[in-house]
């Protein structure tokens, strides 16, 4: 960000005179250019598109859109600012302010979710999804996103990842074959999830090894998984904890990514590779 502040004060004292306007522009309104365009960043100084996106060639950049990405991978809040937040925060959650309560709710499911991942139990589930011949991720299909994405995730690292949502019957592809030794299912509870006993029993019986992640005043039983990673308590008994939910799972799939090291980041190495050629194959 200081960098691309520099270079628009550099272009306000020495640019063209449509540079100088532009680079003004930018550096008074750095706030607003997340919602900017090219096209309307010129309609706003009265100059052409095709000037704006020269000088941002001159910048250093291919356009607007890349501007944005550097940004967001630059972008660093302060430990005062940080500060301030919290205190603005703290502030607004004592005089009752729905939003700011939601808000400290979440962030004090972050911090459960952070001293979660320095414990024994979340080691053990780590390995488990490292070392396991197949990962089985089952959940209820409302949920069915949230598997999805962690599957996702976790290519990454490793083959052999399947999410299964028990829609039209497809949890019955866990026992198919005749023992499930070797592999692994982690289901995600819900209270929808009627089945995820039954489910984790049956399972554990033809071998498969069991992670449960469910919230912490659930009452599952010790011996129905092998490892359970506990979510804080819903706001009410009738809502599911989706928020702490995707940062348990970002977090998990981060850390097993993690524990694959260089394997990790040559097979991501990989899929960026074959994704461009597949991208340059249906630009033909």
């Amino acid at each position: 960000m200081e960098d691309f502040v520099q270079k628009l004060r550099h272009y306000v004292k020495s640019g063209t005179p449509a540079e100088r306007r532009i680079a003004k522009y930018f550096a008074e309104h750095l706030n607003d250019l997340p919602f900017e365009t090219a096209a309307s960043v010129a309609d706003r100084l009265d100059l052409s598109p095709m000037t704006v996106g020269r000088f941002l060639r001159a910048l250093g950049y291919q356009g607007l859109d890349s501007v944005k990405v550097h940004f967001r991978e630059t972008a660093v809040t302060s430990p005062v600012q940080l500060q301030n937040s919290l205190n603005a925060l703290q502030t607004d959650a004592s005089e009752g302010k729905s939003l700011a309560l939601l808000v400290t709710e979440q962030i004090q499911a972050l911090h459960h979710i952070y001293h979660l991942t320095a414990q024994t139990h979340w080691a053990e589930a780590v390995a488990m999804i490292g070392m396991a011949r197949e990962v089985f991720i089952a959940t209820h299909v409302r949920l069915a996103g949230f598997a999805t994405h962690f599957a996702h995730r976790l290519t990454r690292s490793r083959d052999g990842v399947h999410a299964l949502d028990g829609s039209a019957n497809r949890f019955a592809e866990l026992f198919a074959r005749p023992s499930g030794e070797g592999a692994l299912l982690i289901i995600i509870d819900c209270r929808r999830f009627g089945k995820a006993r039954l489910l984790a029993r049956t399972a554990r019986r033809y071998g498969y090894k069991v992670v449960l992640i469910t919230t912490e005043n659930s009452d599952w039983l010790p011996d129905q998984s092998n490892v359970m990673l506990a979510l804080p308590p819903a706001r009410s008994p009738d809502e599911d904890n989706l928020p702490p939910l995707i940062a348990l799972l970002d977090c998990l799939s981060e850390s097993v990514i993690a524990a694959a090291g260089e394997e990790a980041l040559e097979r991501r190495r990989r899929m960026s590779e074959f994704g461009t050629i597949l991208g340059e194959s249906g630009s033909r």
